[in-house]
This record gives C-alpha cells, structure tokens and sequence, in this order.
C-alpha cells in the first residue's frame, strides 16, 4: 500500500491519457540546483509512503513494489506504456488453442544481481512459490496453475486448470516477478532480481537507494543510481522539490499545491490517471453496513461532486464503480446512487437505524484525511453519527483495518489494476459475500473476450446497486519534474514507478 492499498489490494499508465503539460515561461528559481545531487547519473525521486519491508510475498504494501518490481524484479511479460501485455523475461509465447497451457521462450542471457543466470527452473520456482508461501492475497492470481515445468533452460510450460483471461495479466504485477531458486529467505532488507538495479541501501524512514545491476544484460538505465526518497507529508515533499534536494515528486499529495509550481522553466507538471480508485470501503460482514440499505444511504449522502472539489481540488474522475476508464470494461456508473439526503434519510428509515453510529478510521494520508473530513459532514447531515480517528499508514492501518476488521468505515486508495474481483471477494477485508459477483467474475475469467467484457460490466453493476462501498473518484497522477527529466509515463497504470527508462537532457 504505498499510501494507497494496492489492491491487494491494497502502488500508479492506458487510454485516456492528458497530455503533459511543462508549467510556463517565467525564470528559473536560483534556488533550484541543476540536478538533485549535482551529479546528472544520479536521480531522486520523492514519496509520501515508504516499505514496511522489502517483501512483497508476504506484505500487500504498495510502497514495496512501487520501488522494486520492473526496476530490480522483472517478470516474464510486463505492461508496455499503453497497458499492452509486452515480453520481459520472456521473449516471446505461446497460447494453446484451448487457452489452458502457455509455453515462454526465456532470454538466454539474464542474469540474477548475484550474477547468478536466471533459468527456466527459477521461473518454476517462483511460481511454486506463489501457490506455497505467498501469504498476500495477491497470491490467488496463480490458484489456476495445474502444473509448470521448465522444458529446457530456456523454455517453460505453463498449464492452467481452465482457460483464464486474467492470468498472464497477473504475470506483468508483483505476483509475476521471477526470484532465484537459491535463497529467498532475505527478501525483507535484500534484493536479488534480473532487473537494471539492485539495491544499493535502505535507510528507514529516509530513502531506498538503488544502484546499476552490474550483471544486468539489457540496455543499461541511464542512472547510475536512483533514492526514492519518502517524506512524512506533502509539503516536506514540495519543498524538496523547490530546493532542488528531488528530481521528481511521484504524486503530488494535495493538488492545491500545484500553484507554487507552475510558471517556472525548470519544472513540468504532468498529468494523467491511474487505477487508484479513492473508496469509501465499509465493513460488509458486521456493524451497521453489514445492511445494504445502509450502505446504499451512505452512497447517497456523500456529494462526490463537492468532496472532489473540496478535498482534491478537483482533480480525479468520478467513475460510481470499481473499474477505471482505461480498462475495456469501464462505464459510467455515477448516476445508480446520486448525491440525494432525502433519500439517504428514508434508506435509513427503511433499515430501522435512522441514526446509526460507525467509526471511520482513516489512514493518515493527505487524500483520506482531507476527503474524511467532507464524508463524515455529509454522513452527519442525514443522521449517521460519526466518530473519527487516523490510523498510522502502513502498519497500524493495515494491523488493525485491514487484518483485524476493527473499522465500520475507512477510505483508501485500492491501486491496484484489475482488482475488482480481490477487493470485492468474501475473504478481503471489505468482507462483500455475493455468490452472483463470484459468479459473473469467474465467468469473465473463463469466457470469450467479448464474454470478458459482457460479465465484468454486470459485475461492476452489481458492486455498485448493492452499494459494496462508495466508489469516490479515481485519484489523478500529478508529477512535477525538473524540466530536464524525460521518458515519465503520463498515466500510471502498472505497480512499478519504473525509473529504467528515465534520462535527463
């Protein structure tokens, strides 16, 4: 969860992409050095939220292969920058004509950061492991894996239970990233991947350095190295900026911000989307949203109108459903519950709570904190009594939220790609237990891709009738970049901020 819940989902690149924007022509602050460091082969970059560790098997934080995956762990397939499946470890595949077995072609040459070769056999490995130490719930993508077997060192056969049209999506996340056979039992503070770095240091609560993978056979990243640096809030961040101590803000926190950037040389903003949908999640299996009709008061208590202007100046989309308009299956969804307090009063009446009492608990964040505040007004002008609190982000909120259920409400950013049908599932945190919604998801997994599109949108639908939370708005990728920094991605749709293909003119 990087600040955001990557879906497990609980980390930000397709179609409706808004065109960079560089800010405009005034000189340049003398304040700003020429380059973070002084030394152009050196780029750092500036987040709010840092790893609690360095596993993502067995972490759902988003921070962790925000940083990690694409730049030192690599996949088979990854996401090129339209969101189309491209190859990464694997050259090239195979589908069978029954969709249910999948033969790679490996590159011959990678190489492990210990200068180990990666093989057909560590992709065996690290496939196993999904299905037998994984403890994240991201771990479900392989469930449909009957067998792997690597065929030659540079082959390997994947067969799955039932055909799946999600399956080699899963492959370019987290859940894809290829490990050594040899050793994982450091995967908490070291790193071994295939990728352009490795881990060079990690200073907690300050940075996460990473260095040139001397044994990385591709073309070499133009950074010798890169710090992700984290900030307790966004205005250290934008100061750093400002001071030339960064190269990049990754998210601008709070969008209001955006002022003191604009009209400068030597910075450019950077707008675009991603899959970060902001939810107002509700505990579904117990507390006064364990009835739908209270959820369904809720979503019609909450202006999503006034919230994202009031709260992200703005910025974001309001979408009334958890899919994003870069996935093929998007659609409008704001209008099944509008903003109507009549409504949400007589919802409440019909459920017997005319004033129920819920506790939102709220990641320390700027997003939830900011939007809290809006949601619990809008709650209380129709009844709900609200009692509010901040939870530390990642480790009190995941402990006692997202592990333990201690929560009526909370609002989080799920980051994730295609993570409806996780989010959604009996066993997450949310807790929504609908057979149908099973059923429609694991008809879209199975079926034609017109099938896909046709049970995902009713899934979707589903979600949003039943009110299985309130969908607020999808959170907008706003960059700010020295005006020398080239190559960032507009939107961010994939769990890697990738920094391999990043230069500086």
């Amino acid at each position: 969860m990087n600040g955001f819940v990557r879906t497990a989902s609980i980390t930000l690149v397709t179609a409706l992409g808004l065109a960079a924007c560089t800010a405009g022509d005034t000189v340049t602050d003398p304040s700003r050095t020429a380059t973070a460091s002084g030394d152009p082969a050196t780029l750092s970059v500036g987040f709010t939220a840092e790893p609690a560790t360095l596993d993502f098997t067995t972490s759902d934080g988003a921070a962790i292969p925000q940083a990690l995956l694409t730049n030192v762990y690599e996949g088979l397939v990854k996401l090129d920058p339209e969101g189309r499946i491209s190859p990464g470890l694997a050259t090239d595949w195979q589908i069978s004509p029954d969709r249910k077995t999948y033969t790679f072609t490996l590159r011959p040459d990678a190489r492990f950061s210990s200068g180990e070769p990666f093989t057909a056999a560590d992709a065996v490995y690290s496939i196993q492991r999904v299905k037998s130490s994984w403890t994240t719930s991201v771990k479900s993508a392989m469930d449909k894996v009957s067998s792997v077997r690597a065929t030659s060192p540079t082959q390997l056969t994947v067969k799955l239970s039932e055909p799946s049209n999600d399956w080699l999506y899963r492959m370019t996340t987290r859940v894809g990233a290829m490990f050594s056979r040899t050793g994982t039992g450091k995967l908490a503070t070291a790193t071994n991947g295939t990728g352009p770095y490795m881990l060079g240091t990690w200073n907690r609560g300050d940075s996460l350095v990473l260095k040139r993978n001397p044994y990385y056979t591709g073309t070499a990243p133009y950074f010798s190295t890169v710090t992700f640096k984290y900030f307790k809030d966004g205005t250290a961040l934008n100061n750093a900026l400002l001071t030339g101590s960064i190269d990049i803000i990754s998210n601008v926190q709070a969008p209001e911000s955006l002022a003191q950037f604009q009209g400068r040389r030597d910075l450019k903003i950077i707008e675009g989307t991603t899959t970060a949908e902001v939810l107002l999640a509700m505990n579904n299996k117990k507390g006064p949203f364990a009835s739908e009709k209270v959820r369904q008061a809720a979503r019609s208590a909450i202006d999503k109108r006034t919230l994202l202007d009031t709260c992200w100046a703005g910025k974001g989309t309001l979408i009334g459903s958890m899919v994003p308009p870069t996935d093929p299956w998007y659609q409008d969804l704001t209008g099944i519950w509008p903003y109507d307090q009549a409504r949400a009063r007589a919802l409440l009446a019909q459920a017997g709570t005319p004033n129920p009492a819920i506790r939102l608990r709220l990641p320390n964040l700027a997003y939830a904190t900011s939007c809290g505040q809006v949601v619990k007004a809008n709650l209380e002008a129709v009844g709900f009594k609200v009692t509010l609190d901040q939870l530390e982000f990642p480790a009190a909120w995941l402990t006692q939220v997202f592990t333990d259920r201690e929560y009526d409400a909370t609002i989080v950013a799920h980051v994730e790609p295609r993570d409806m049908g996780r989010v959604f599932s009996p066993a997450y945190y949310i807790g929504y237990n609908n057979p149908q919604f099973q059923q429609l998801i694991a008809a879209a997994d199975t079926g034609t891709a017109a099938e896909e599109i046709t049970s995902r949108r009713a899934a979707a639908r589903l979600l949003s009738e039943t009110a299985a939370s309130d969908f607020l708005f999808l959170m907008p990728s706003i960059m700010v970049a020295g005006s020398g920094i080239e190559g960032l991605a507009t939107n961010a749709i994939s769990e890697s901020f990738d920094v391999t293909g990043l230069s500086r003119s």
